[in-house]
């Protein structure tokens, strides 16, 4: 269900409900932006705050409200919230705690949030636990508290699960325009996917910053997704917490390598939303994509009068996805003319000191590394808290390379404090980026520069079903070898005597059943001739034994692998597979389902990558095999999505001319 938020978020009429420092405080704010709007207070005593007076009930109010502050105690908000749903009233904020939040100390909790979500019917509600939003574009706003909100014409939306965190981010003195900024409490029943869809459609939102704990309905956020790339609108997240796993006690190494902040990992770059990590960051890539938009292309340029901060430059961005690329001749010749012989031209570029002061020499001097296939180009400028008088040349020449080149173009302080605020909103008026902090702007750049369009096709949704029964390894083999998955020809012995072997090539690996990581428990014995293999069953733990043909040739271990995770759907991880498989740690997850091209992409991501393309004279390994090993897996939890919890396959062994599945594992799900 999509919930119409226009009134809500946008409205031309406020009530605040209740008293109290909280709801006060939330008059105030309104008016201290200018809304524009009637304001209106209920309470039964009949109150005055700041000048208006209340009315004893939500029906006494002279008119319909878009949007209402529910600043009561928990058993209250919910007849209040039921009382405006029948009004017709636009949406409410529920200020109150004491709901699903508390309901590990409360058993009430649980059952009072459900019973104010029936209670709204079809009016959205932000909350409950929740302080509201503030709308900057319009001085519109439900918000019990201070915050560093000014008015703004346009500029980026901030939804957060964290109050404080919201509160905080309002308060940045770095130049973003924040339009919006929303804290989603509970979000027992509009979700923060929900939320940013109805910014979405405010056309003065430039870019929508996420704080995220946990997903929830994964197909909203696509819907979310598709729907800001239509607009064109940037979306990144901050997200914290690992997520829950299904399985508590897992059986395979896909699950250990899979389980956190894979998951999320991977639904974030299908939906193409670019993630950061801090809150620095955070704030520092919303203006980016504020000013100018993603990047088109992974490159940077900078500019400093100091070699210390040349080198600080290309260190800071040593192991990210950006780079800094040589000079082009005609970079090196537009240099040479406008900064003489006695500068060594490079990117990093240290232009010294000589044209300092003269704004038309210092764009003549930087404009030729903005060239066209510079991504971003990084003005690194510190400007004094003492007097900063000559440093004006410096702001002068980035506004003439950004309005000569049109190319993207941002004024760095190495120190967040050593970009005056002032400044920063003319160079924003003017489309420089100002960034605060030298390691921020290139982590923003990285972002930025690999935002991606989200994946058409939905996730799989994963259900809520938990891992249960193992299937003997011979029975997982079969159901994959069923969907393409090359396996080697084998028997299965039931006792200890060996028969069937007429039809095997030798030699044999002889196998344990039973076991999930047979391995350490010695139950796999390798290049076993025809003779041994009566000996090799006596060794082998248990009653049950596979025995099958040796795959030969190899070049490379892999492990494919899908987890069943509820917070994020099934998890496709593809990694160095075979006994080290958790020490190298070395994988990729995708979500399911995805394309041979999404699966090309991420073995070309691996840092074994190498041995699959031939490592020090031996032989490639067959890459479109691979791939069909890969989506024979696939393939096979798409059609058992609602039967398995876990599949791996570990090693597949990638040979010259096959992929084949040395092991395999499947755990069936239970309810």
């Amino acid at each position: 269900m999509t919930r119409d938020l226009s009134r809500l978020l946008r409205p031309r009429s406020i009530a605040v409900v209740g008293g109290g420092a909280w709801c006060a405080q939330v008059v105030k704010q309104t008016l201290l932006m200018g809304y524009p709007g009637a304001v209106h207070i209920v309470h039964p005593k009949g109150i005055v705050v700041e000048g208006i007076a209340s009315v004893p009930m939500v029906e006494d109010l002279p008119q319909v409200p878009d949007a209402v502050f529910i600043g009561v105690n928990r058993h209250v908000a919910i007849d209040v919230i039921g009382r405006l749903a029948r009004m017709g009233a636009g949406g409410a904020v529920c200020f109150a705690s004491g709901f699903a939040e508390a309901a590990a100390e409360d058993a009430d909790g649980l059952n009072l949030q459900a019973q104010l979500v029936v209670a709204a019917g079809k009016m959205p509600f932000l909350g409950p636990n929740c302080y509201g939003y503030v709308n900057a574009l319009d001085g519109a706003l439900l918000w019990p508290d201070q915050h560093g909100c000014a008015r703004v014409e346009r500029g980026v939306a901030i939804l957060t699960q964290s109050s404080n965190i919201a509160i905080n981010l309002t308060m940045q003195l770095r130049g973003l325009p924040i339009a919006y900024t929303v804290a989603c409490g509970n979000m027992a029943q509009t979700s923060q996917a929900e939320i940013a869809l109805g910014l979405l459609d405010d056309p003065r939102v430039t870019a929508i910053g996420l704080h995220v704990e946990g997903f929830g309905d994964t197909g909203a956020w696509h819907r979310l997704a598709l729907r800001a790339a239509e607009r064109g609108v940037p979306l990144i997240a901050l997200k914290v917490g690992a997520s829950e796993q299904a399985q508590r006690a897992t059986v395979s190494h896909t699950a250990s390598l899979a389980g956190g902040d894979a998951g999320a990992a991977a639904l974030l770059k299908r939906l193409g939303i670019g993630r950061v990590r801090d809150l620095p960051t955070f704030v520092e890539t919303l203006k980016l994509l504020h000013v100018v938009g993603p990047l088109d292309a992974p490159t940077l340029s900078s500019i400093s009068c100091s070699g210390g901060e040349a080198s600080l430059a290309a260190d800071t961005a040593h192991g990210r996805g950006v780079s800094f690329p040589g000079l082009t001749q005609g970079q090196h010749g537009a240099l040479a003319a406008a900064l003489g012989p006695m500068v060594a031209l490079s990117n990093p570029l240290d232009y010294n000191t000589y044209i300092w002061r003269d704004a038309d020499a210092m764009a003549r001097a930087w404009a030729p590394m903005a060239a066209e296939h510079i991504g971003l180009t990084l003005l690194i400028v510190d400007y004094p808290h003492t007097d900063a008088t000559d440093w004006e040349c410096a702001t002068l020449a980035a506004l003439q390379v950004r309005a000569q080149t049109g190319r993207p173009v941002a004024m760095v302080a190495t120190l967040p404090e050593l970009m005056p605020k002032d400044v920063a909103q003319r160079l924003i008026d003017g489309r420089v980026v100002p960034m605060n902090g030298l390691t921020e702007a290139i982590a923003a750049a990285d972002v930025a520069a690999h935002l991606q369009l989200p994946v058409a096709r939905p996730p799989l949704p994963p259900g809520m079903a938990r891992g249960g029964a193992v299937l003997m390894e011979y029975e997982a083999k079969a159901a994959l070898a069923e969907h393409g998955l090359d396996v080697p020809k084998s028997v299965t012995v039931l006792g200890k005597t060996a028969s069937g072997l007429d039809g095997l090539t030798p030699p044999f690996a002889v196998k344990g059943l039973g076991l999930a990581h047979k391995t350490e428990a010695g139950a796999v014995l390798l290049n076993i001739a025809v003779e041994d293999v009566p000996q090799a069953l006596a060794d082998l733990p248990g009653t049950g034994s596979m025995i099958e043909e040796m795959v030969s040739g190899g070049v490379a271990e892999l492990l494919v692998g899908v987890t069943r995770d509820p917070a994020h759907g099934f998890v496709l991880t593809i990694g160095a597979g075979g006994v080290l498989t958790e020490l190298l740690e070395d994988t990729v997850s995708l979500l399911v389902p995805s394309d041979e091209i999404a699966v090309i992409q991420a073995l070309t991501q691996l840092k074994c990558a190498a041995l699959l393309d031939g490592y020090r004279g031996k032989p490639a390994a067959d890459r479109d095999s691979i791939v069909d090993a890969i989506m024979a897996v696939q393939s096979y939890v798409i059609a058992q999505a609602d039967a398995i919890s876990e599949v791996e396959v570990n090693p597949l062994i990638c040979t010259p001319t096959r992929a084949v599945a040395a092991d395999a594992l499947i755990r069936i799900a239970k309810d």
